[in-house]
Formats: C-alpha cells, structure tokens, sequence
C-alpha cells in the first residue's frame, strides 16, 4: 500500500469525515501526533522523533510501537521525519492530518511549507484535521468537490502568475497576484471550483462541511 498518514500534533476533530479519509492508509506517528491515534481508530506501524512533547511510553493500546528516537538538536522536523519514514516505505501519497493548527503558529507554517515542497517533488498530498482541507496547487487545473458555500482561502508563499479560479463567488481568470496581496482571502464556492497557478507557490484552504463532519 503506497497511502500514508502522518499524525502531527497540532489540532484535529475526531470526525467520522476525517476517519474515513484515513481509512486504508498505513499510519505513521510523529512525536505528540501519537495522542490523535486512539481517538482516530488507527494504529500506527511506527513512532518518529525525539519524542520531547510526548510521554515517555506510548498508551498501553500501542505496547511495543517501533519507534524511531532522534536527538533534540536535529535539523529536521519530527514531521519532516515522519514523512522521511513514509518515503522510505515507498509512500507515493500522504495525508498529513493535525498540520493546520495548534499551540505554535511556526509548526503549522512548517508544515504548508513541507507540503509545498512535496509537491513539487511529485508526491500528491494533502492535510485534513477534520475541520480543515489543504491543497497544494500546480500549473495543472484541479477541480475540488466543495459544496455551495464553503469558504476557502489561497494562501500564497510567492508572487502567482496565472491564477485562475472558477467555480467562486469571486472567479478569477488568469491573474497575477504579488506575494503580499490579500486578495484571495475568503471566497466562497458556488459548488465544485477548478483552480490552477501557472507560476508561484500556493495552497487552497478549505472549510469542511460540518453536515458531513
């Protein structure tokens, strides 16, 4: 099975949606994620980190999870890491679930960063925490199944050329955008919206639909 899941630590609901998305993938935890795996159902194959926001042993559920114990004083994330791990298990998609929130604003940006760099090295990927979506966007036009009235916003990690969005409340087609517009915060979807950037580096945000939680 090439599907993985990454437990990160920061926030997750618990949502029959989110257990469904990781239905069938393999898990793999990363330091504190370890926390979200027993009120997600899952079990992960392996523990990664230096395990210095997170007991000493795992839950009595997971005696005996391989773990994976790296120093403090690293120059990798525990999340970078995990997905490390997923790769070398031959992961050729990943979910990244507990990215989007938390106590420290810098995990969270840590992590869009980490997905972005993902897909440009060709491995689809996405996060979902149960209340929130994240994609990355590429040259390629990607329709997302929202439903009428989700809000999304696209966040942008460099000057975008190209961008179009159909589908919106407020469609744009074929914009350049600088780096420090806001331009593309909180828009709306009329349904499905496709939406691609010819060039620049940015994620879609997205609000779950709390009728399907």
């Amino acid at each position: 099975m090439s599907r993985f899941a990454i437990l990160l630590a920061g926030r997750i609901e618990p949502t029959p949606a989110l257990r469904a998305a990781l239905s069938g993938a393999r898990v793999i935890a990363a330091d504190d994620g370890l926390r979200h795996a027993l009120p997600l159902g899952v079990t992960p194959e392996l523990w990664v980190g230096d395990f210095d926001s997170s007991p000493a042993e795992p839950p009595a559920a997971f005696a005996g999870l391989p773990r994976q114990t790296f120093a403090v004083d690293k120059d990798r994330t525990d999340g970078e890491l995990a997905v490390d791990a997923a790769l070398a298990r031959g992961a050729t998609r990943l979910l990244l679930v507990g990215a989007l929130g938390g106590p420290r604003s810098d995990h969270a940006f840590a992590h869009l960063v980490l997905v972005l760099r993902l897909a440009a090295a060709g491995i689809a990927v996405e996060c979902f925490d149960g209340s929130e979506y994240a994609w990355p966007l590429s040259p390629a036009p990607r329709r997302f199944d929202l439903g009428a009235g989700t809000q999304f916003s696209i966040l942008k990690f460099s000057d975008l050329a190209g961008l179009t969005i159909a589908g919106a409340k407020w469609p744009l087609d074929d914009v350049a955008l600088p780096f420090h517009s806001i331009l593309t915060q909180s828009n709306e979807a009329a349904g499905p919206i496709t939406v691609s950037v010819r060039e620049g580096a940015a994620i879609l945000i997205a609000q779950a639909d709390p009728a399907v939680r």
